[in-house]
């Protein structure tokens, strides 16, 4: 469910890039001036106009990727968590018995009547 959430959200950020291109070309054709004056933009003929519209265009898609990026980071389940980690197989009291044994926890008497209890109580 999360999965389909982070695409449709991605999906529709994409989308609204290329659906609003059509948009833009309806607008009202060349009239022989610009509607802000004899310049383009009211940037009366400086290069500030155009750097900053290059920068625009540079930014916004990658604040925008960025931003999709981020969200996809956060809301992504990891595999770092203890539920990736390998199931164990239960341990048998016998197993047990035996590792510390060869840990050398308990010695060799101990373990034999450790064992013959286990193997009494299990029959």
């Amino acid at each position: 469910m999360r999965k389909r959430t982070i695409r449709a959200i991605a999906l529709a950020s994409v989308c609204s890039i290329f659906l609003a291109s059509p948009l833009w070309a309806q607008g009202p054709g060349w009239q022989g001036g610009y509607p802000c004056g004899p310049h383009m933009a009211g940037w009366h003929g400086g290069w500030g106009g155009m750097i900053l519209g290059t920068l625009l265009m540079i930014l916004v898609p990658v604040i925008l990727i960025v931003a999709v990026l981020l969200a996809v980071r956060r809301f992504w389940p990891t595999s770092n968590g203890p539920s990736s980690a390998q199931p164990t197989v239960p341990q048998t009291p016998l197993d047990i018995l035996r590792e510390r044994f060869a840990r050398g926890e308990i010695d060799k008497d101990e373990f034999e009547e450790r064992r013959r209890i286990l193997k009494d109580g299990d029959a």
